[in-house]
């Protein structure tokens, strides 16, 4: 568009058209051509307005995305330590569940992992203060009586749950 209006006012210039019609003509052309190259002079500032303005949402929103990323890398990072930590655990647990599963009579312990199976995991529960913290019930007099009268070594039951009661010196009995 430039060459053109160029071109166009260069033949004016040099008087090579004569004829007063052709002249403003010449000169229409000259005029809408320097109208429509400001036009798109406009338009291309406005372009490049946006593109400005959509680089810098780019950058922002690169910027938001890396901090997300290193808070996704830092939750996956403390999610992997605490995987490793209870996997420790657990291998220990294990281990001294042989060491005491060992010294175990082979009849309780089969069962013990019967009533395990039965009972959602959970084998054998304490007695505390009269209650069975498997069942959470309260033992009455009669159960209480039973189980003291019960020699050391001797397997007790609750009567509700069936669970083993393990019975320690904070049973109160």
């Amino acid at each position: 568009m430039r060459q053109r209006a160029a071109r166009d006012q260069q033949r004016l210039d040099s008087g090579a058209v004569s004829s007063p019609k052709d002249l403003e003509n010449l000169q229409r052309e000259i005029t809408s051509l320097a109208k429509r190259q400001g036009d798109l002079e406009e338009i291309v500032l406005e372009v490049m307005e946006r593109r400005e303005s959509a680089q810098e949402r780019v950058a922002e929103l690169t910027e938001r995305v890396s901090a997300v990323q290193a808070k996704v890398d830092d939750a996956t990072g403390r999610r992997d330590a605490a995987q490793a930590e209870l996997d420790g655990e657990a291998a220990s647990v294990a281990k001294e569940r042989e060491l005491v599963a060992g010294s175990v009579p082979a009849d309780l312990m089969k069962l013990y992992e019967k009533l395990r199976e039965q009972q959602g995991g959970v084998g054998a529960a304490r007695l505390y203060q009269r209650k069975c913290e498997g069942c959470h019930i309260e033992l009455n007099i009669t159960e209480l009586n039973e189980v003291r009268a019960a020699a050391a070594d001797a397997v007790v039951r609750c009567e509700n749950c069936r669970r083993i009661l393990v019975r320690t010196s904070e049973s109160g009995l």
